[in-house]
């Protein structure tokens, strides 16, 4: 584990300490839980990704980006 610290203001951190408290758990690990919690919901992928499947097209559309990129027809 990596031990790191941070600052919370006072109600967020009574708010914290109570809820771990009702879960039976430190609050540090009702942290862990939180951050891995949110963080599932955003799962790791490229920036580029995001534009896959975004735009429609036909199978013909590849012959026609050689043609105007390359100046020529794909066999």
């Amino acid at each position: 584990m990596i031990r790191t610290q941070i600052s919370f203001d006072e109600e967020l951190y009574e708010r914290a300490k109570e809820a771990a408290r009702r879960e039976g758990i430190s609050l540090a690990e009702l942290c862990r839980r939180s951050l891995a919690e949110t963080l599932s919901r955003h799962p790791r992928r490229k920036p580029w990704m995001a534009y896959v499947g975004m735009f429609d097209g036909q199978p013909e559309d590849s012959t026609t980006v050689d043609d105007v990129i390359y100046g020529r027809t794909s066999p």
